[in-house]
């Protein structure tokens, strides 16, 4: 038997709004920072899909994966980098100004990548 689900409508001006609330199974997951940027991103620029998502009650598992992922790149990119270019713990005690701007670096361009290949797609 297929779930039926009473939809309830808001009247704006002419028009009449389905008021859209998530399932109580969707209402806690947290999407971080990488998630809302992608969220920004599809509600400002991939607009169509950004609304089926979340009419299908896709959208917020979707960001929470997306954030996850993102995460475990900006983590590997940045133990990476590290370790091509030689910033290490000996560096941060003996030139921590030297190190604080190595990390800084590498820290940006990783942020770079991940919005790159993750975010702004």
């Amino acid at each position: 038997m297929a779930n039926k689900t009473k939809i309830t409508y808001r009247q704006v001006g002419d028009f009449k709004i389905p008021n859209i609330i998530l399932p109580p199974e969707q209402a806690n997951i947290p999407v971080g920072k990488w998630g809302t940027m992608h969220k920004n991103y599809l509600e400002h620029n991939k607009r169509g899909l950004f609304m089926l998502m979340i009419t299908k009650c896709t959208l917020w598992p979707y960001l929470a994966d997306i954030d996850r992922q993102a995460n475990e790149m900006y983590g590997l990119l940045i133990e990476q980098m590290k370790e091509a270019e030689g910033v290490t713990e000996q560096l941060k005690e003996q030139n921590q100004l030297e190190w604080i701007c190595r990390m800084g670096n590498i820290q940006e361009r990783a942020t770079e990548i991940v919005c790159d290949e993750l975010i702004y797609v």
